[in-house]
């Protein structure tokens, strides 16, 4: 069969991007330009609504075998222990996955890889996109793996390659932002100190996370590089940060595995799409560290195009779909982008208000905040990006008590199950929550969309779900039209405007 995506870049992003595509059963090919899988991990975070996602897949409860839910927190500051802060569960009864998972993007990377390789598709390592051209209908792109190139045509073309985006380079887009002067510093160490959960630390010299990594027994320490050991980036060794290690964290390595410095960037493309080439992730956003956004954005990017080429490729729906991915996505990366610039200053710059949140805001006032129920759910929602909507959408229509179309489908307890079950269907379907009347069940039927029944409970009511609400739900679980008053009509524009 033909391959109709081009897929450039095989991080969390394209990964992300082929496991969708492969699901709706699009042919695609996937490239990068390394030598194999990425052996250092600078993103550990996975958050609730990523897991959503891949549970859409049958890839999340893998992810949380290889990982470590961030049950607890603890704050130091100088070395001392000062603070915890209970992460676990936070977020119950908003998801089915309540929690912070702390998993190594190495190995997330690798349990995607696994699952492609079962479905016979191979990554295409050694490969780099030199040159494209975009022809009615098509691009043609030309792959070289350093010895030869070939010419190939595709439908659609992604790019996931990264800050350094070849593909967003080639669509003449400019990356507006900035850098930032700190150094990163990454590194695997072995350790006579049991590290069981998450730890913040704070201190004159700046901030690191340590967390355990499950699969190999090592610690992962993210953390600034001391100003005095900063020379240049490329000469920083980890022997320049042990002494911060072990006098302001408490750790001493007995084995490094790997160490690695890097600088952090803030910014974002102008735009995220050029007729039938798109950017997704770092591609087309990049910023700090803070609340470990990055990489799940980009998966949140590729989740929300994948669907889309699936439909407009295999499903006849209109190509005027393809629009709303830019509309729908590059609002929230600015958005992203300008408060993680916030935070990300407020935390490592040297002045009196970061010395502030670091030696007081966070080891005293930020735990008694998070003792109130409504604090806890509050910044679940915003860290755990289930807050997202696209009401602005063109794709998305209604509005019934508190819930919008655009709207990520609230999630609802059912016994053992909930009304998220259906989504592993990956396709656009109709949800009752109640009773509706005969016109509707006779135009849902007609309409060849699935229709998944639940009853309306106390739960459901607590979820902000109206008795009687009929939802139309998108493959990626966020509502594309919403009514309780038997509106036919509504739904019937909508499905006339896209679905042919």
């Amino acid at each position: 069969m033909e391959d109709r995506v081009l897929i450039v870049g095989a991080g969390p992003t394209g990964l992300a991007m082929a496991v969708g595509l492969e699901r709706q059963g699009i042919p695609f090919k996937i490239i990068d330009k390394a030598e194999g899988p990425g052996k250092e991990s600078r993103a550990m975070v996975v958050h609730a609504r990523t897991l959503e996602l891949y549970d859409q897949f049958g890839l999340a409860e893998e992810m949380i075998d290889r990982g470590i839910i961030a049950d607890n927190i603890a704050i130091f500051n100088e070395g001392k222990r000062r603070a915890g802060i209970n992460f676990g569960n936070i977020g119950k009864g908003l998801s089915r996955f309540p929690f912070v998972l702390s998993l190594p993007q190495d190995e997330h990377e690798r349990i995607i890889i696994e699952y492609l390789k079962k479905k016979n598709i191979e990554i295409g390592w050694n490969r780099e996109l030199i040159d494209y051209e975009q022809k009615d209908g098509g691009v043609t792109a030309v792959v070289t793996d350093g010895v030869s190139a070939e010419t190939l045509e595709y439908d659609y073309l992604c790019g996931c390659d990264g800050p350094g985006s070849i593909v967003r380079k080639m669509m003449g887009y400019d990356f507006p932002g900035g850098t930032y002067e700190e150094v990163f510093f990454v590194a695997d160490v072995m350790s006579d100190i049991d590290v069981d959960g998450v730890q913040v630390h704070m201190s004159k010299e700046g901030f690191a996370l340590v967390l355990p990594v499950r699969i190999s027994g090592s610690v992962r320490i993210i953390g600034l590089v001391p100003k005095q050991s900063v020379r240049r980036k490329e000469d920083v060794r980890y022997t320049d940060v042990n002494g911060y290690v072990e006098n302001h964290i408490g750790i001493k390595a007995e084995t490094v595995n790997w160490f690695s410095t890097y600088k952090v960037h803030h910014r974002v493309s102008e735009h995220f799409r050029k007729n039938d080439v798109f950017l997704a992730g770092d591609a087309g956003h990049i910023h700090s560290p803070a609340g470990g956004q990055g990489m799940n954005t980009g998966i949140g990017d590729a989740m929300n195009l994948s669907w889309k080429l699936a439909e407009v490729i295999d499903k006849g729906m209109d190509e005027k779909i393809l629009s709303s991915y830019e509309e729908e996505r590059i609002p929230f990366a600015r958005l992203l982008v300008s408060t993680t610039d916030q935070v990300f200053k407020g935390l490592v710059s040297d002045n009196i208000f970061s010395d502030a949140v670091r030696n007081i805001f966070m080891p005293n006032i930020a735990p008694n905040l998070f003792r109130l129920k409504i604090m806890r759910q509050q910044m679940f929602r915003m860290v755990s990006q289930i807050h997202i909507d696209y009401e602005n959408s063109i794709m998305t229509k209604g509005r019934t008590g508190r819930i919008n179309g655009g709207d990520r489908l609230p999630w609802v307890k059912y016994g053992e199950g909930d009304n998220y079950e259906p989504l592993d269907r990956v396709a656009f379907q109709y949800h009752l929550y109640g009773q509706t009347s005969r016109e509707m069940r006779r135009f849902i039927r007609n309409s060849n969309i699935d229709l998944y029944e639940f009853n309306w409970t106390a739960e459901a009511k607590k979820a902000g779900i109206k008795k009687n609400t009929v939802m139309l739900v998108r493959p990626d679980g966020y509502i594309a039209v919403i009514a309780e008053d038997n509106n036919v009509e509504r739904f019937f524009e909508y499905e006339n405007f896209f679905m042919k």
